[in-house]
């Protein structure tokens, strides 16, 4: 749980060029720059805007980072995004040599941190623990402070975790094929739980909806333990939602499992058949997260942070934390995530309008 060309892609959320090129003169340059500048680093910067770098306090790579690091999650302490964030944060601090400060800022569907962030300075010292929030929020809100697609730079992919659809044990519909089977022939009647309008579970639920060519309808909750309550009282007919938080109630038989929205399985729920095994390859949800900041962050600062990232994957602790979690790591460059970044835009932003979803 996206569809311009990667070249759109990566323009949308990477860091203007011009300052990308101020913040490597910047670098080359060095020290020497706060006491006079050479007449090779003169005759660099004069066609790089070198002037307003320094007047805005540069940040040189090799310098960086000479103080702690703030990391953003819009979510409250304890929470998913929380763990995954916390978990690389450490390893992410200790290669950097640097300590790494997690502020929650929850509210307003990660509105509130999501702002804090784009208007932050761009200096490095400011990321936010980005999820699919970024990638659906400007077609959900018509008032945002801040342009998802254009106030952030991308700093690197963490994971994700595939959702999965799931029913009470008692319902009829034992399989993936019954359940639209269904919802074809009873239109008006299937009903699906979520944890709100525009979230996650909604919009992968309607995405299964469009892909299967059924009908459902949505009953939106105000969070998701509620909602998980109605569908074990089976006063809901199905919800699809992060496995993690029903495994549970799966391995105690309460709920059954029709179908992983992937097109690899769940280690969580290895015998679980994936939506592509299914004959529905394009009916992908997932929860996913990444490290982004505001943009214009210089670039030899982004590979520095994106680098720590990579060596925090790479641990054979988080990876196993993650797996535990249902994750899966998903290393890459700044520009890949980016461009990850946009494609979920453009397939959420699709269904969103279809469906005519908005936010609560």
């Amino acid at each position: 749980m996206i569809e311009p060309n990667s070249d759109q892609l990566v323009a949308r959320v990477a860091m203007p060029a011009r300052r990308a090129s101020s913040g490597l003169v910047a670098a080359r340059c060095g020290n020497s720059i706060k006491r006079v500048l050479t007449s090779a680093c003169r005759n660099a910067a004069a066609g790089l805007g070198l002037a307003a770098v320094l007047s805005s306090g540069p940040v040189h790579a090799a310098d960086f980072p000479d103080k702690p690091i703030r990391i953003v999650v819009p979510y409250a302490a304890g929470g998913g995004v929380d763990i995954v964030t916390r978990l690389v944060s450490e390893k992410m601090g200790a290669a950097l040599g640097q300590t790494i400060i997690v502020d929650n800022r929850p509210g307003a569907a990660t509105n509130i941190g999501m702002a804090a962030v784009a208007q932050a300075d761009a200096d490095g010292y400011t990321l936010l623990t980005a999820s699919n929030t970024l990638a659906s929020n400007a077609a959900l809100f018509s008032n945002l402070t801040f342009d998802p697609a254009h106030d952030f730079a991308p700093v690197g992919s963490i994971g994700y975790a595939p959702l999965v659809v799931v029913v009470p044990e008692a319902s009829p519909n034992k399989t993936l094929k019954d359940l639209i089977a269904y919802g074809k022939s009873h239109p008006g009647k299937l009903t699906y739980a979520s944890a709100g309008s525009g979230s996650s579970g909604h919009l992968a639920s309607e995405l299964l909806k469009a892909e299967g060519g059924f009908d459902a309808l949505h009953v939106p909750y105000k969070g998701g333990a509620p909602a998980i309550t109605d569908l074990l009282g089976q006063r809901i007919d199905f919800m699809s939602i992060n496995p993690l938080e029903v495994i549970s109630h799966i391995q105690s038989g309460k709920l059954r499992p029709l179908a992983v929205l992937n097109a690899q399985p769940t280690a969580l729920l290895p015998q679980v058949p994936t939506t592509a095994t299914l004959g529905l390859p394009e009916a992908v949800a997932t929860v996913w997260w990444g490290l982004i900041g505001p943009k214009g962050m210089p670039q030899p600062v982004v590979q520095q942070l994106n680098t720590a990232l990579q060596k925090a994957l790479q641990d054979p602790g988080v990876q196993k934390r993650l797996a535990d979690l249902g994750a899966t790591a998903t290393p890459g460059s700044a520009s890949a995530f980016g461009t990850f970044v946009a494609d979920e835009t453009a397939k959420w932003t699709k269904v969103i309008k279809q469906a005519g979803i908005k936010a609560d």
